[in-house]
């Protein structure tokens, strides 16, 4: 009963995401309605001790480095550099290679830092006028920027600072360039499958006498260079190279300034127990929210007026896709925790343990956890939250590298997270004028190579011991 309890809830808070209700709402409600049903005496406990507790501890993490991101993402946007970008790709790859041109810009902006809610918005009318040039469906374009955004720069490469890669360091004590040789074996895997896909159907389209299509909404005006003189796109790229190498920068730089720890009194007057800030614990976050200021400083730098006239504006839908993404992913990090609290979380976590390779147990647990909850990072977060000590005690007692871990957990993340109901697969159709019906199951094709690549990654370290 208890385990019907706990799945009852999961399939409640899909069918309300699926249907377009807002999860802040929701995953309190279903979390409690997970508890009333298990213990009622336990509710008001449960909401304010443990939801409440683990949601505002997400925010206090990770909140930040949405907010930058989205910052960051803005000023790109202002200053006109994404649309320099976005040009500079199409002309150097060609506009017969409409696919692998958008999937290109995808990689370069989020590896730059920019956020995958942001990206769309920045390539969708680009590609619209490629694949529409090119007589290629519209229905291929969300699966076309999804793999440019949500596969290999969110969680695969080393350094992206995407949130996927950032929380497993507060678990496993590792940074954002954990496992190189392997993100990088499984990203070029995964885009190489995704292309490949991508290619095969529009040359079926193609065969089938599939244009682009008549009717759609949601389309974008073409863009018009002589109306809208762009950057210098060299100069464009810089933001994105400055918070590539400010990264890497102060990861290195942190603990030499701070040592392994700084303590301070939080009050002058009274007394008040000191704060003891351990470093290994938050150099990353540190390391990824400073880079992406040394972006947006670049960005203001090189285009100070035109962001300046319009950042008033312009900041305000920033804060707020910050806010609405970060607590959207911090009400499931609460549901997950009260999930894992309940009795039948336990069967699901028993059954999950009874996988003995502790790789493959940490993919699994992840991905599945990621589905449940729509969320590459809420179901990351849970998932690490609730079971981090036993894939650490696995990974010590099998000798495998916690580094190795981070990146089987950050890419585990990414693979079934984009499960209808996930909020970065329903911000991207909206955007384009599309329905689930018409663009997921190519999605859902990119989801499941995404998935395959974890386990090629996991196979590879076992053949070679490669890190």
């Amino acid at each position: 009963m208890s385990l019907l309890i706990v799945l009852a809830s999961l399939c409640f808070l899909m069918f309300v995401a699926y249907r377009g209700y807002s999860v802040i709402l929701f995953a309190p409600i279903a979390a409690m309605g997970a508890v009333f049903f298990t213990d009622p005496s336990l509710v008001p406990a449960m909401f304010t001790g443990l939801f409440m507790e683990k949601m505002v501890i997400f925010i206090k993490l990770y909140f930040p480095i949405f907010l930058l991101g989205a910052i960051f993402g803005k000023v790109m946007e202002l200053s006109g550099f994404a649309k320099s970008i976005v040009k500079f790709v199409i002309k150097a790859v060609g506009q017969e290679r409409a696919i692998f041109s958008i999937v290109l810009v995808c990689c370069l902006l989020t590896y730059g830092g920019v956020s995958v809610f942001v990206v769309v918005f920045a390539v969708y009318p680009f590609a619209s006028e490629m694949f529409k040039a090119g007589g290629i469906p519209k229905r291929l374009i969300p699966a076309t920027i999804a793999l440019g955004s949500f596969t290999i720069t969110m969680d695969a490469l080393p350094g992206t600072p995407q949130i996927q890669n950032v929380i497993p360091t507060t678990f496993f004590k590792t940074d954002i360039y954990a496992a190189p040789w392997l993100g990088i074996f499984g990203g070029l895997l995964i885009v190489g499958a995704g292309l490949a896909y991508l290619e095969w159907m529009r040359r079926r389209a193609q065969a089938a006498g599939e244009g682009y299509g008549e009717g759609h909404i949601n389309e974008p005006e073409p863009f018009d260079e002589s109306r809208e003189k762009l950057p210098n796109p060299f100069i464009a790229l810089l933001p994105l190279l400055m918070v590539a190498v400010s990264n890497k920068v102060f990861t290195d730089l942190i603990p030499k300034v701070f040592g392994e720890s700084q303590e301070f009194i939080p009050s002058v007057i009274g007394k008040a127990a000191p704060v003891v800030q351990k470093i290994s614990a938050v150099k990353a976050l540190w390391a990824v929210e400073g880079a992406l200021l040394v972006g947006i400083a670049f960005v203001l730098l090189f285009a100070f007026k035109p962001v300046i006239t319009r950042f008033a504006e312009g900041s305000k839908s920033a804060i707020s896709g910050a806010l609405l993404a970060s607590i959207n992913t911090a009400s499931e990090y609460g549901y997950g925790a009260v999930i894992a609290a309940l009795p039948g979380f336990l069967v699901v976590a028993e059954g999950l343990k009874t996988i003995p390779n502790p790789l493959i147990n940490e993919a699994i647990s992840v991905t599945t956890l990621a589905g449940i909850v729509g969320s590459a990072s809420g179901g990351l977060g849970i998932a690490l939250a609730a079971m981090s000590d036993t894939f650490i005690a696995n990974a010590t007692a099998a000798g495998i590298p916690l580094e190795v871990m981070h990146r089987v957990a950050s890419m585990a993340s990414g693979g079934m997270d984009s499960l209808p109901h996930n909020g970065a697969v329903i911000t991207l159709l909206m955007v384009t004028g599309l329905s689930h019906r018409q663009s997921y199951k190519d999605i859902f094709a990119i989801t499941i190579l995404k998935t395959i690549g974890v386990f090629a990654v996991i196979g590879l370290y076992y053949m070679t011991g490669i890190v």
